[in-house]
């Protein structure tokens, strides 16, 4: 049951990316080569919310976990804000601000993660390495489109 409820939390953060969909102001904006195909969003995010349910679960299953789970509500929360931000709002620089203190927080909980449960450190790469792409990109478009 309570993987379903980090579940649930995940789906709220995606719920964004349906309701602030890139659209024709994204489609026209200058962006970089390295620019993933747009399929790759969708798939990508999906096994990142599934993979931060499973965290999320495993933390609440292990004594001492209290400031890894902080740091899961604090990611999670950061994540559903970029999206409307973004997407909704387009505002590129704070989608940027919003999304390097995200990354920073996902940092922070890998380090403690493994630290304190190795599989769990290592079920959190993917979503680092995949912030750190996104960041790059918003990066990237906010130089570009001045």
């Amino acid at each position: 049951m309570t993987f379903f409820i980090f579940l649930i939390a995940c789906g709220a953060a995606a719920s964004t990316g349906i309701m602030f969909q890139p659209g024709q102001w994204y489609n026209e904006l200058k962006k970089p080569g390295f620019t993933p195909p747009n399929w790759l969003f969708p798939v990508a995010w999906t096994i990142i919310y599934l993979l931060l349910a499973w965290v999320g679960y495993r933390l609440t299953l292990m004594p001492g976990s209290q400031l890894l789970l902080a740091l899961w509500a604090a990611q999670i929360a950061l994540n559903t804000l970029w999206t409307p931000v973004f997407f909704g709002a387009h505002r590129i620089f704070a989608g940027l601000v919003i999304l390097v203190l995200l990354w920073l927080v996902v940092a922070f909980m890998v380090v403690m993660a493994l630290r304190f449960d190795l599989v769990t450190g290592l079920i959190l790469f993917p979503y680092l390495a995949w912030l750190s792409v996104a960041a790059a990109l918003n990066f990237s478009i906010l130089r570009n489109n001045r």
